[in-house]
């Protein structure tokens, strides 16, 4: 079944690397990427510019749309591979929204930071705004510079406080294309689960009986991030998946941008899958 694909993009080579990231992965699959660009200005910016000058600027924006479709077709041909671009003068996240339903999107592909911001920047404004507002389809985060690698170790950490259902068909469908191995990790201060927890553990293994997994306890001897960051590391483990809940790792971790306050550092592709 074919896959559609959204690639926002601001031209950046942030952006770049997440596209070309998003093309590699799914080589062997027939997908549709939509790179879509949102010439929408903050009302501020607008007061003192004409309208000759925001025609100029979409103008420009539809001409450098059609030089990245040139660009992509002649530097990743694949006969798997269709590409369409979309301007849109919406917001860029209410421009996502539209075309998630639209166009029935399978995954949003972006950069970490776009062309612009500090590098002491986790994640860019509008990174953070398509991890909180995008409910419909799972995102995939790539750090900036990522060199592409088959994501042969996925690492899926997990509470057990609640059970999954649906949401891991993103996680299942990640696993398909490489033959992953699934690395299931439970960081906590407590060595032991409680009987709610063996049972949410018990199903997560029946859910996953037809994958290779492996389940892990990492003691969490001080913020949670840090305890995340030690057991990629330690694992060499090729891509991050999370589940975004109320009250979440995930939710808390968007709250605080800068990385020192926070001590998350998402060098490898980062999944973040929406709670259905």
């Amino acid at each position: 079944m074919s896959k559609n694909i959204l690639l926002p993009t601001d031209f950046s080579d942030n952006a770049w690397s997440a596209a070309v990231y998003a093309m590699k992965l799914y080589k062997n699959e027939v997908c549709t990427f939509h790179f879509l660009y949102s010439s929408k200005m903050k009302v501020s910016s607008m007061t003192s510019i004409s309208n000759k000058l925001v025609e100029a600027i979409a103008e420009n924006a539809k001409a450098d749309l059609a030089e990245l479709k040139a660009k992509v077709e002649k530097e990743y041909p694949n006969p798997n591979h269709k590409f369409e671009v979309i301007l849109s003068t919406n917001i860029l996240q209410n421009a996502i929204d539209v075309l998630v339903e639209k166009e029935a999107i399978n995954l949003i592909v972006m950069g970490t930071q776009g062309a612009t911001l500090a590098k002491e920047l986790m994640f860019g404004s509008n990174t953070v705004n398509a991890i909180k507002h995008s409910n419909a389809c799972p995102l995939l985060v790539i750090p900036n510079q990522f060199s592409y690698v088959e994501p042969k170790e996925i690492a899926f950490p997990t509470d057990y406080n609640r059970n999954y259902g649906e949401e891991l068909d993103a996680l299942k469908d990640l696993a398909d294309l490489y033959n992953s191995v699934i690395r299931i990790v439970h960081i906590d201060t407590e060595d032991h689960l409680n009987a709610t927890q063996k049972q949410h553990l018990a199903l997560l293994k029946l859910s996953l009986e037809a994958y290779e997994c492996s389940f892990h306890w990492q003691p969490q001897e001080g913020k949670k991030a840090k305890a995340i960051q030690e057991f990629t590391e330690a694992l060499e483990i090729n891509m991050l998946v999370m589940i975004r809940y109320q009250h979440s790792f995930i939710e808390n971790l968007i709250k605080e941008p800068i990385i020192n306050s926070i001590g998350f550092h998402p060098n490898i592709p980062f999944l973040v899958i929406p709670q259905n």
